[in-house]
């Protein structure tokens, strides 16, 4: 499916965002976690054959321009806002994983009309009841990738998104870990004190009204506890848990079919 993604440039206000696009159908805004985004997988793929996959990558990550007014997730929030308006996207079914279902829920909270349908995955932003957000900044990134799955011996696509693999070059090794280490330096600037999460988040969650929100974690997740999953359900009215067992921070790729399966049904 990467063969068939187009790349488009977009002014948001004074910012160029990168916005990468593949598949047909209905429009599924996708947010991208905190070590920027992972590459086409199975459950993009999948998603693509009914849906069109909008996949920007957020100011100071990758390939888009950073901006410098930028200071939290409260303002990345209100930039997709405007990014969804300006677009013509509203009300947009909305998926966000870890960082990104931290934004998710921002925009949710500010203005829930904005969204059709929210999903949310291994989502940062809330502090969780029980356990701690593991610190990324205290190992190296490939420990903390290596935290990011319950099984990586298992989990086929990990080595192909997050290198390893027999086809990746050194040089192509050497540009992935470059960018890992770029995503990690724009997240301490957003998400850093306190660290991925907002203590206002749990009230602010009960603005959002009547809209259908599934939220999907693995039971054995070691970067976002378990805890802060089964709150948002708890904070998101007539939103919908579904927990993988034997599984980490990525159910997509540790229980893909399963994912996959989750989210047609739930989109549907």
């Amino acid at each position: 499916m990467a063969e068939d993604w187009t790349e488009e440039k977009v002014r948001v206000g004074e910012t160029e965002l990168c916005v990468l696009k593949g598949g047909q159908g209905r429009p599924l805004l996708y947010l991208h976690g905190e070590l920027g985004f992972e590459g086409w997988c199975k459950w993009h793929t999948e998603l693509a054959r009914k849906r069109t996959l909008l996949v920007p990558l957020h100011p100071g990550f990758g390939r888009s321009q950073a901006a410098d007014w930028i200071m939290d997730m409260r303002d990345l929030a209100a930039f997709y806002t405007r990014f969804v308006r300006e677009q013509g996207l509203a009300p947009v079914d909305l998926a966000g994983f870890s960082l990104g279902g931290w934004i998710a829920a921002e925009m949710a909270a500010a203005n829930s009309a904005q969204l059709h349908k929210m999903i949310l995955v291994g989502a940062a932003g809330l502090r969780p009841p029980q356990g701690e957000i593991m610190d990324m900044y205290t190992v190296t990134a490939r420990r903390f990738l290596g935290r990011n799955v319950h099984d990586p011996e298992h989990t086929p696509e990990f080595a192909t998104i997050y290198g390893g693999s027999p086809e990746q070059t050194a040089q192509q090794a050497a540009t992935q870990w470059e960018a890992f280490e770029d995503a990690r330096a724009a997240t301490a600037r957003i998400a850093w004190k306190p660290y991925m999460f907002t203590q206002s988040m749990s009230h602010l969650l009960d603005n959002v009204t009547g809209l259908p929100t599934l939220i999907v974690w693995g039971r054995q997740d070691n970067v976002v506890p378990l805890a802060a999953g089964q709150l948002y359900r708890d904070k998101i009215a007539g939103s919908r848990l579904v927990e993988f067992d034997h599984c980490g921070h990525m159910p997509m790729i540790e229980k893909s079919d399963e994912f996959i399966r989750a989210v047609m049904d739930f989109l549907d």
